[in-house]
């Protein structure tokens, strides 16, 4: 989501949909990973349902920093 449309429920609705979608499509499990400082989206993924599953450390570089990504999941 966009920085300008955070924090009014853009992503709350886009999940909602995915997930009513899913369901629908008889979709058993949902998962994603994400950065672990993307603190917003973390909220916003745990608000949603999601767990985290694991940590996979140093998995990416980002300005030349390493960052730990978190997988995540959601059994519908």
């Amino acid at each position: 989501v966009h920085s300008n449309s955070r924090g009014i429920g853009v992503g709350t609705i886009l999940f909602e949909y995915i997930i009513n979608w899913a369901k629908q499509e008889q979709i058993h499990r949902l998962e994603l990973t994400v950065i672990e400082n993307n603190v917003q989206a973390i909220h916003l993924y745990k608000k949603m349902g999601f767990e985290i599953e694991g940590i996979k450390k140093d998995s990416l570089q980002i300005n030349d920093s390493y960052v730990n990504e978190l997988y995540m999941s959601k059994l519908l």
